[in-house]
């Protein structure tokens, strides 16, 4: 039975990790796509902000698949959907066959996002201790990994189709075989079920919501503006300013690395706070610095106080609505795209009509807001995690492959 455990966990980060590296070959060849479609600087922002917009289609989608298919189904047939997606955006050649590929990207990263912080939530409860945020290191870790590979495509001008073949030959088989241990936790207890009410109250949800948007307008700021910030206000060099990105990557990893034990440690309201508060100093140096080495001593601290947040938050839906927390962590997956969609434009609009350092903020006091909702973490007693972990469960729910 722990074997069982064991290897969903395994599988579930294995899946994790396979996204995070799929997104970065996407995210961070941008630029080579739009040279190879000849994408206008006019229709880019269309094109990148179908793709959030469609994946919150595809997440309220998974809310009402779920009450007929087990998650871990709907996990194992939409990752192969996105790795062929992303190769399908690397191969093409019209314009047309750019919008299907990203369509199918964006649906089907929807459904991927909702079922692994789905099952994420629901084998957290069977450990009976705080687990989520190592799945959400294994993101980062391929993260790093896609990003790397992504410098190396673009250092030796491969073209998309080259850099992305070998990485989808090689995930998209292993991820499938892997899906066969995927865990579906069974539902929660009556009691618990019955003590938070039998479906998703949206006004007890809205707090969670809130912190994830703007979680995801701090990360977004990172990931669209270190850049031009550390080279255009700061005045660093053009090889430098690469750098606060993979900075803030490799900072997140190792924060989801050890935050599992301050969780239990500590709780999960104490982690969150600290956590916005490292990160809004991490905004605080950052619209400071004098000089680009000050600015990266700031993306280093956005990375160790941002990177708790989503995956704690995650959890907490799934500690609200226990007898309902598929439900709840579809709903909150939206707000995962609505603070992408919404942090690139609103910094970017406030750096041309203010400035850049002005900016900066904005996301720093919305990261501080988290801290008015921090009470929204706590575990109850009844509940696992936070101070009030209970033994393994004996029920450990059924593998996707019967077990």
């Amino acid at each position: 039975m722990t074997d069982v455990l064991r290897r969903g966990r395994a599988s579930l980060a294995f899946s994790f990790f396979a996204q995070g590296a799929t997104f970065a070959l996407l995210v961070t060849r941008i630029p080579a796509i739009q040279d190879r479609y000849g994408v206008s600087d006019a229709l880019l922002p269309v094109f990148l902000a179908a793709v959030p917009v469609l994946a919150g289609v595809g997440s309220v989608t998974t809310e009402q698949l779920v009450k007929r298919i087990r998650p871990s189904r709907l996990l194992r047939w939409s990752q192969p959907v996105v790795l062929l997606a992303l190769l399908g955006a690397g191969a093409g050649g019209q314009i047309a066959e750019l919008a299907v590929a990203l369509g199918a990207f964006g649906l089907a990263v929807g459904a991927l996002d909702a079922s692994m912080n789905m099952l994420g939530v629901s084998l957290q409860r069977s450990y009976g201790r705080s687990i989520m945020l190592s799945f959400h290191a294994a993101y980062s870790l391929g993260g790093i990994l896609g990003a790397s590979l992504a410098w190396v495509g673009a250092h030796w001008h491969l073209a998309l189709w080259v850099s992305y073949l070998p990485v989808v030959a090689v995930l998209l088989p292993a991820a499938f075989v892997g899906s066969r241990w995927y865990v579906d936790g069974e539902p929660a207890p009556a009691e618990e079920a019955q003590g938070a009410g039998g479906g998703v109250v949206f006004k007890l949800l809205l707090p969670l919501c809130l912190v994830m948007t703007f979680a995801y307008i701090g990360d977004s700021t990172v990931s669209n503006w270190s850049a031009k910030y550390l080279k255009d206000v700061l005045g660093s060099s053009e090889q430098l300013a690469t750098v606060p990105y993979n900075v803030y990557m490799v900072t997140t990893l190792v924060g989801r690395t050890v935050g599992d034990f301050g969780v239990r440690r500590f709780g999960a309201v104490a982690v969150v706070r600290l956590g916005a508060l490292v990160a809004a100093g991490g905004f605080a140096v950052v619209a400071s610095a004098p000089g680009a080495w000050v600015g990266m001593l700031g993306f280093t601290l956005l990375g160790l106080g941002l990177c708790v947040l989503v995956p704690q938050t995650f959890a907490a839906a799934g500690r609200l609505f226990p007898g309902a927390s598929d439900a709840a962590v579809a709903r909150l997956n939206i707000f995962n795209y609505v603070g992408f969609l919404v942090g690139s434009p609103l910094v970017g609009a406030l750096g041309d009509a203010w400035s850049y350092r002005g900016a900066m903020l904005v996301p720093m006091v919305l990261v501080l807001v988290t801290l008015v909702y921090a009470r929204s973490f706590a575990a109850q007693p009844d509940r696992y995690g936070g101070g009030h972990e209970r033994p393994r469960t004996a029920d450990v729910g059924r593998g996707s492959n019967g077990l």
